[in-house]
């Protein structure tokens, strides 16, 4: 039999180990330490793409998520994820990937927008099979912004709208939110004093379909319980996205 030194010793690795997944990458595992079957994963601050930012920015990197959730898909323990958002948006490229990784888990998913879920957070919000935002939360839509040199020819242009294009699809593919909606509030002047687009808040964003519901952390943790439960809930949300882009492409 183990010593009660050994035990002790054991338990305090496995404490400083979820301590520094907490530090890192803002991430609870399911486990027998939180006695829960769901994975709960951030996404703060910026988010970072194949460029690293300055240190100065609180950034979520997705090359840390994206074994994180294929390890949700893997493991028979987790039955759901539940993500937390409080973003400013970043690197489309990566936010769509993490995006589409998100949508495409087999098991049930649920987003939770506080603060503020901007620019390519709204896909990630979107991305799962039931979304909740704050009250007080905001969610900005605006043109997709490109950094460093633009080389000033049509291909270019071209690429960019493309790209635009891939973002909307997404959102209304994900959502219940129409297209000329989605590209009316990113294209309106007016809203924001210095820039294009629409701040939304929380019932902006519930009232035009880009978000399902109003509500916090114990309601987001009761609907992914009940998809959980229900596992069929999500092949029957898709049924229904799928009918409705077919409906707003005509």
């Amino acid at each position: 039999m183990r010593g009660e030194k050994e035990k002790q010793e054991e338990k305090n690795e496995e404490k400083t180990g979820s301590q520094e997944l907490i530090r890192e990458l803002g991430l609870l595992t399911a486990g027998n330490s939180f006695q829960s079957d769901y994975q709960y994963i951030n996404i703060i601050g910026c988010i970072e793409g194949h460029t690293t930012l300055p240190s100065d920015n609180k950034t979520t990197k997705y090359e840390h998520l994206i074994p994180q959730l294929v390890m949700v898909e893997e493991n028979p323990e987790i039955k759901g994820l539940l993500l937390i958002l409080n973003t400013v948006g970043g690197d489309v490229e990566a936010g769509l990937a993490l995006a589409e990784l998100i949508a495409s888990l087999s098991k049930p998913t649920v987003t939770l927008v506080i603060g503020g879920g901007h620019s390519i957070g709204i896909p990630l919000a979107v991305s799962a099979d039931y979304s909740f935002v704050a009250r007080t939360a905001t969610m900005t839509m605006h043109p997709i912004r490109t950094s460093g040199t633009l080389i000033t020819a049509d291909a270019t242009f071209a690429y960019m709208r493309k790209t635009q294009e891939r973002v909307v699809d997404f959102i209304v593919e994900h959502s219940h939110a129409s297209r000329e909606e989605v590209e009316t509030k990113m294209n309106q002047t007016g809203n924001m004093s210095n820039d294009v687009g629409t701040v939304l808040f929380g019932p902006d964003a519930v009232k035009m379909g880009l978000i399902d519901e109003i509500g916090g952390l114990s309601r987001a943790l009761e609907k992914l319980r009940e998809l959980a439960e229900n596992n069929g809930n999500r092949e029957a949300k898709k049924g229904r996205n799928k009918k409705k882009n077919m409906e707003n492409n005509g």
